[in-house]
C-alpha cells in the first residue's frame, strides 16, 4: 500500500516530463540558431560534463542563473553566444509555467508526505524557493550534497529512510527509465514513469515500470 511519494525534479517537476536536452534543442529551432541537432547534442553533454566536473553552480544561485550558465557554455561552445538571452528567456518563461502546473499537483496531494530526491547541482533549495516549492516535501535528498548520484538506487532509500518507510510503501515518480524507475523498482519503490519527449527514441519501457502516466495531474486520479 503505497504511503508515501518520492519526486524527482529536473525533467519531472519542471518540464513535465520531457528531457531537458530536447526542451533546450526546441528553443534553438524557435530562435532558429544556425546549427544541427547533431551538433547542439554534442554542445549539450559538453556543458553538462562541464558544470559536473567544475564548481560553476555555486550554491546561491537561482535556477535563473544556472540556466544561463548552462545555455552560455553550450552557445560559447558552438560560436553562437549573441542567441543567449534569448534562448534563456525562452525556457525560463516555459520552465516557470510547467513548474506552477507541478505546485498545484504536488499542494493538492500534501496529504501524502513526499521527498524530493534529485541529481543536481547544490544549489536545489534556492530553486525550490524561486518557484513556490519549498516547504512541500518532508525532506530534499540532493545528489551533490549526498555524493551519491542517480541510477544509484542507494539515493532513492536515503528518500525512504527520510519517510520513515519502507520501500514498498513508497512510490517514486520521475521520467528517466535509466535514472529513476529502474533504480527506484531495484530499491523495492513502486514506480510512476511521467512519460515526456526523451534524449533517445529508447522509450518502450512501459513493462518496467508500474504505471505511466503522460501528465503529472493524471496522479490526482
Amino acid at each position: 500500500m503505497n504511503k508515501g511519494y518520492i519526486f524527482d525534479y529536473g525533467g519531472t517537476l519542471d518540464t513535465g516530463g520531457q528531457h531537458w536536452g530536447m526542451l533546450l534543442w526546441h528553443a534553438f529551432e524557435r530562435h532558429q540558431v544556425p546549427v544541427s541537432e547533431s551538433q547542439f547534442r554534442d554542445a549539450y553533454v559538453y556543458a553538462e560534463r562541464t558544470l559536473g566536473r567544475n564548481k560553476i553552480i555555486q550554491p546561491t544561485d537561482t535556477f535563473l542563473q544556472t540556466l544561463k550558465a548552462k545555455v552560455q557554455l553550450e552557445l560559447t561552445y558552438l560560436n553562437n553566444e549573441s542567441y543567449t538571452d534569448a534562448i534563456v528567456s525562452d525556457v525560463y518563461e516555459r520552465t516557470k509555467s510547467q513548474t506552477a502546473l507541478s505546485r498545484r499537483v504536488l499542494m493538492q496531494m500534501k496529504a501524502s508526505p513526499m521527498v524530493l530526491v534529485s541529481n543536481f547541482y547544490g544549489n536545489i533549495s534556492v530553486v525550490l524557493q524561486e518557484f513556490g516549492l519549498d516547504g512541500i516535501f518532508a525532506e530534499v535528498i540532493e545528489s551533490a550534497v549526498v555524493g551519491i548520484r542517480k541510477p544509484d538506487p542507494q539515493i532513492f532509500l536515503l528518500g525512504v529512510d527520510a519517510l520513515g518507510m519502507k520501500p514498498e510503501e513508497v512510490t517514486v515518480v520521475g521520467d528517466s527509465l535509466e535514472k529513476d524507475i529502474i533504480p527506484a523498482k531495484r530499491a523495492g519503490c513502486h514506480t510512476v514513469w511521467l512519460k515526456g519527449e526523451g534524449w533517445t527514441n529508447a522509450q518502450d519501457g512501459e513493462n518496467q515500470a508500474d504505471r505511466v502516466i503522460m501528465t503529472l495531474d493524471e496522479l490526482l486520479q
